[in-house]
């Protein structure tokens, strides 16, 4: 099933609300203006602002949060609205014990046959935490003007950028995914640049391991250290460490976190080099690096949103993309990781 959360700037939509009160939330971005956002979801600029209660004279705050209202002149939810172009999917976050029935009569009786063709599954079960397609919103997936390094202009055949990434001057880039055939991508370095990485001596596992992780988890992951899965993995061309690298000053500004961490379902394609995270303290759009200490391998995850605040996600420092355990090399259902990102 599929899984992204977001605004215009980020990966994905998320829808919240019910019918006929469905809206999305968007957190402004550097360079962001009214006419931006009603350019990003099909609006009018004013009509968002009266949605919010403020004066487009006002301007926008950076990281202000701003509702965008979803209503019959930029939510579409015909049978072939995937198909069409300049549309971009929204979703919503299945609950405990939802049904597919509940869900299409909050989305305003959605037709159940819609949300099985757009999200590629049959019958009416949904699994708690997937994320389902409800519709899809017009507008642009740019609500800014994107940077791009070295002068060159990023399209969907671009070659790899240099093997060095921009210094720390080169402006933020906004981090953009589009439907997959349209998206301008950042590309990293060659997959030659893959560093071999030997697995950290039995003395530098943080203790927390022994607290987090049950004893059989660590032994599995330390059998695995033997193995191929003990190398850090070649991140294919579209992969997110070179937005990783712009972020973080080349890896010189950089917060670390150790803990325990799980998983969500997704469809992220395996070996695509694009994973996805839900994590409470780094702003949605965030570059993660995943460190698995016991192999040695890493991963970058893109932050979609916090972790749910449930019972069992307690103490958890992030939620991962199911299509990460193999490039982890990790196959417990709970894990230990590192984490390093820029918290902006």
């Amino acid at each position: 099933m599929a899984w992204t959360i977001g605004a215009a700037a980020q990966d994905a939509l998320l829808a919240q609300g019910s019918a006929p009160d469905l809206y999305l939330v968007h957190t402004v971005k550097k360079g962001e203006t009214w006419y931006s956002l009603g350019r990003a979801y099909g609006l009018s600029p004013r009509e968002i602002a009266a949605r919010n209660n403020m004066q487009m004279e006002q301007g926008l705050a950076l990281g202000k949060q701003i509702t965008i209202p979803l209503n019959s002149s930029n939510f579409i939810q015909s049978k072939d609205a995937s198909a069409a172009e300049g549309l971009r999917p929204v979703y919503h976050h299945v609950g405990d014990k939802e049904t597919l029935y509940r869900i299409s009569i909050r989305y305003a009786r959605v037709p159940l046959d819609n949300v099985r063709q757009w999200n590629k599954f049959t019958g009416d079960g949904v699994q708690k935490d997937a994320m389902l397609i409800v519709g899809y919103v017009k507008g642009t997936s740019n609500s800014i003007v994107q940077v791009t390094p070295a002068s060159q202009p990023v399209a969907a055949n671009t070659p790899a950028p240099p093997a060095t990434p921009p210094p720390a001057t080169v402006p933020e880039q906004t981090v953009t995914t589009p439907p997959p055939a349209q998206e301008p991508v950042a590309t990293p370095p060659p997959a030659q640049q893959t560093v071999t990485t030997t697995p950290p001596p039995a003395q530098e596992t943080p203790a927390v391991v022994k607290q987090d992780t049950p004893a059989t988890v660590v032994e599995e992951q330390k059998q695995a250290s033997g193995t191929s899965l003990g190398r850090t993995p070649a991140i294919p061309e579209g992969g997110f460490e070179y937005i990783f690298m712009q972020q973080t000053n080349n890896g010189r500004d950089v917060t670390t976190e150790k803990g325990p961490g799980t998983w969500f379902r997704s469809n992220a394609i395996v070996g695509s080099g694009k994973y996805y995270a839900l994590h409470n303290t780094a702003p949605r759009g965030t570059i993660l690096k995943v460190t698995n200490p016991l192999t040695g391998r890493a991963i970058y995850a893109k932050v979609l949103d916090a972790i749910p605040q449930l019972k069992a996600n307690a103490n958890l420092i992030i939620k991962l993309s199911d299509a990460a355990q193999d490039a982890l090399g990790i196959r417990e259902g709970r894990f230990y990781c590192e984490l390093s990102y820029d918290e902006q």
